[in-house]
């Protein structure tokens, strides 16, 4: 139903990508999907059957041919009445077919309203209706049987799981609570502190999973920073494994930011090829060289790139190498990863056993840093890079199976597990331990709910389902 008890109207999207296809796709959902698709074949249609027919305007001219399907409620995606009219994927052909259903009744959907219709009619819960958003995007394999597991309900038995035993834990407390009498002291046996603690470890271990997966699903920006010509856009391309950046020995060839997004064992990179930083009087260069020092502050992981063959290794700190903006931004963020990355090694192979590093340094300063030493033209260093790269995002694919969370996710898993040990802490005080518990496991029980949706305010909902795509 839709919200504030009103009956639905029928919607109508195009349910297949822009462009030209072999198949587009008309879907309506709603109590009048049956009256006007079958308005538009112009013929009555039994449920779920496939059958090849006609596609008509208004008029009753013929705008194409195809499949038209017909899934009575409840049993259709939404749990309303569906209809899809199953066409070629021409624009022009859509486009026409989309006007005719909505002069007969239908209105054009909002973007992910027929997930957020499955959800309010209890044929999804929000975990699953944000997995078929993620499945449609996953840019690795990885990624989309992570999104797919969570479609079949994985992650959400998960969390109910982990409801349940909040529950009953929960009563058992307040059992204790409000009937005293009994002479028996349910707090102090340790089976409650023995579950309890079960279930915190258990949450710590879907945390970190979740953790892994955001990374896995949103991947991190890393941004490639350093003055002209010390290599940037060649190692771009040697990460890319193409060339997507224009490289001379011309200083200052890139002059804006080149965006590239590769996947290393799983891991989505989003690529940021930056102007080279020094000063300049060219005007379009010094615009390039700003929105490289904007881009650089805003990164998940800075590389910054030297000349291996120009600058010796002692004077490879961060102090020694960057600019002033970018040494007050990771000085203020220090969580920041920073890898100090001397290129061109293979010219000086001295060098690039000088710079090697496998622990993380840190700077006279208090800097935390890695150092590494690279060629982009021969590929030499480039496999410690890629590893390193990982680490420093915390993402390792050890082939176990993900949860492909989102921020909300994480936020509420963080809140149910703060509340479990502050209910843990409370039973082991002894002073009113059992109102405190109990109240804690209530917090913690509407944490996790509001993953499934079991509670959730309208404006969560519309902030998930406006990022689905239209006909979705």
């Amino acid at each position: 139903m839709e919200s504030g008890g009103e009956a639905p109207d029928t919607i109508a999207a195009i349910a297949t990508p822009p462009g030209q296809g072999g198949i587009g796709i008309i879907r309506l959902s709603g109590p009048s999907a049956r009256k006007i698709g079958e308005t538009i074949i112009t013929r009555s249609l039994a449920p779920r059957v496939a059958t090849l027919t006609r596609f008509h305007d208004v008029g009753g001219s013929q705008l194409d041919e195809g499949i038209a399907l017909f899934f009575p409620q409840p049993n259709s995606f939404t749990g309303e009445d569906v209809f899809e009219l199953q066409g070629h994927g021409g624009p022009v052909v859509l486009d026409l077919l989309l006007a005719s259903v909505c002069k007969l009744g239908a209105r054009i959907a909002r973007p992910g309203e027929f997930s957020e219709r499955a959800y309010l009619n209890d044929k999804l819960d929000l975990v699953q209706a944000e997995a078929i958003a993620d499945l449609i995007s996953a840019s690795s394999e990885q990624a989309a049987r992570s999104a797919l597991a969570s479609l079949s309900g994985d992650f959400s038995a998960t969390i109910n799981n982990f409801l349940a035993e909040l529950t009953r834990v929960r009563v058992y407390i307040e059992a204790a609570i409000d009937f005293p009498e009994e002479d028996v002291d349910f707090l102090a046996e340790s089976e409650v502190v023995s579950e309890l603690t079960t279930l915190s470890t258990s949450l710590a271990n879907v945390r970190s999973r979740a953790a892994q997966g955001r990374v896995l699903r949103d991947g991190i920006s890393v941004v490639l920073a350093g003055k002209p010509n010390a290599g940037k856009s060649s190692l771009l391309n040697a990460l890319a494994g193409e060339e997507r950046a224009i490289v001379t020995h011309v200083a200052g060839t890139t002059r804006d930011i080149v965006r590239e997004h590769v996947i290393i064992d799983g891991l989505p990179l989003h690529l940021l090829d930056t102007a080279g930083m020094r000063e300049t009087e060219d005007f379009v260069e010094r615009i390039g060289v700003e929105r490289a020092q904007a881009a650089s502050v805003e990164a998940d992981a800075l590389l910054w790139i030297y000349d291996a063959a120009e600058q010796p290794a002692a004077a490879s700190t961060p102090e020694d190498l960057l600019p002033p903006i970018l040494l007050q931004h990771v000085l203020a963020h220090p969580a920041l990863p920073l890898l100090i990355v001397a290129n061109k090694a293979d010219l000086l192979a001295s060098h690039l056993i000088e710079v090697r590093q496998a622990q993380p340094l840190q700077s006279p300063s208090g800097i935390r840093y890695h150092r590494l030493a690279v060629s982009a033209v021969s590929g030499t260093g480039l496999p410690d890079l890629k590893a390193r790269l990982k680490a420093v995002a915390g993402f390792q694919n050890t082939g176990e199976q993900l949860i492909l969370a989102r921020r909300r996710h994480i936020d509420a898993l963080e809140r149910c597990q703060q509340h479990v040990d502050a209910a843990l802490n409370a039973l082991q005080s002894g002073q009113l331990a059992g109102e405190l518990a109990a109240e804690d496991l209530r917090y913690a029980q509407r944490a996790l709910s509001e993953i499934t949706g079991a509670f959730s305010s309208d404006d969560l909902l519309g902030e998930i389902f406006s990022s689905f795509c239209i006909g979705k």
